[in-house]
């Protein structure tokens, strides 16, 4: 039988944070979560969108609990700031789902001068992570959820003397880089968890191909070429709806019979009902090693991971 938002329990009483909750598999993941009584905190960059999505879930839920935080995953400023507003405003984080993202982009950089995608994608959500870990540590069973892609078995590990692809800059290569990124920070940071032995959990999905604004803003940028329009017309056309592409996130972030260092995705890579999937991918030590050393240089912010109550 196919796992459904139907079999979300509960969750009164607990709070959620997810990225880029303005639109696309954010909003759809961020509904839900309000609609089962969770308070959700959506950290988006356009204030204009993220009034729609707060309009469209209060009209589907009158009751929902809501709180609006401005993040710029491309500024480490920004980020700190809008931690600094969640934690002020909320004791514990029961779950937060790292879903914002940029797809295939014109080579740019963030404030920080990072790749904007690996800066984005990866490094925006190493610093948001770090700093909510606090508040994570205080809710028993927290749960993070790193939202890949099946880009991600395109992509390389980390080079650490050129993180950020100078000279070698290719939109597809640096998202492939970005996606497999997310998926070393989720399967590090589970062995984090479980060697300080803390309660919390850390599990990723990827959506598929799903029919979100993703594609359209990647054509409009122009950064992939002549594919842009192709990868825009094969997701219109056999993507996912955005309700439908949330479900493996929202199983990963819920289900309680899911378990930290799990992938949920499409059981048809590409589309599907959302089911636990095999893991694929060899020399994943060395691979977090050099993550966890690439992100803590670049950004200056450790993961700390302690118990509650311990230095």
């Amino acid at each position: 039988m196919s796992w459904t938002a139907a079999e979300i329990p509960d969750l009164a009483g607990r709070t959620a944070v997810v990225t880029g909750a303005n639109g696309g598999l954010g909003v759809e993941t961020a509904s839900v979560l309000a609609a089962k009584g969770a308070h959700v905190v959506l950290a988006v960059r356009n204030r204009a969108k993220a009034a729609d999505a707060v309009a469209r879930i209060r009209s589907e839920s009158p009751g929902a609990s809501l709180e609006l935080v401005d993040l710029d995953l491309g500024s480490l400023a920004s980020i700190r700031a809008a931690a600094d507003a969640i934690s002020a405003a909320n004791e514990k984080i029961d779950l937060l789902i790292n879903n914002a993202g940029v797809m295939a982009t014109p080579e740019r950089e963030t404030a920080d001068g990072f790749e904007l995608q690996f800066g984005t994608n990866h490094l925006g959500h190493w610093a948001l992570t770090a700093h909510l870990m606090p508040r994570l540590l205080a809710a028993p069973g927290a749960r993070v959820v790193s939202v890949t892609s099946t880009a991600h078995h395109m992509g390389r590990q980390l080079d650490p003397r050129n993180p950020h692809l100078h000279g070698t800059y290719d939109p597809w290569k640096a998202y492939g880089q970005s996606k497999l990124a997310n998926y070393h920070f989720a399967l590090g940071l589970q062995r984090e968890f479980e060697r300080a032995g803390v309660t919390a959990q850390s599990l990723m999905a990827h959506p598929g191909l799903s029919h979100t604004d993703l594609q359209v803003v990647t054509e409009r940028e122009g950064g992939v070429g002549a594919s842009g329009p192709f990868w825009r017309w094969l997701a219109a056309r056999t993507g996912m709806t955005p309700a439908d592409g949330a479900l493996p996130q929202l199983r990963a972030a819920t289900d309680p019979e899911a378990r930290g260092g799990e992938l949920y995705g499409p059981r048809f890579i590409n589309s599907g009902p959302p089911v636990r999937l095999p893991l694929f991918r060899p020399g994943v030590d060395g691979a977090i090693a050099i993550l966890w050393q690439v992100s803590e240089r670049e950004t200056g912010i450790p993961m700390r991971i302690a118990p509650l109550g311990m230095v």
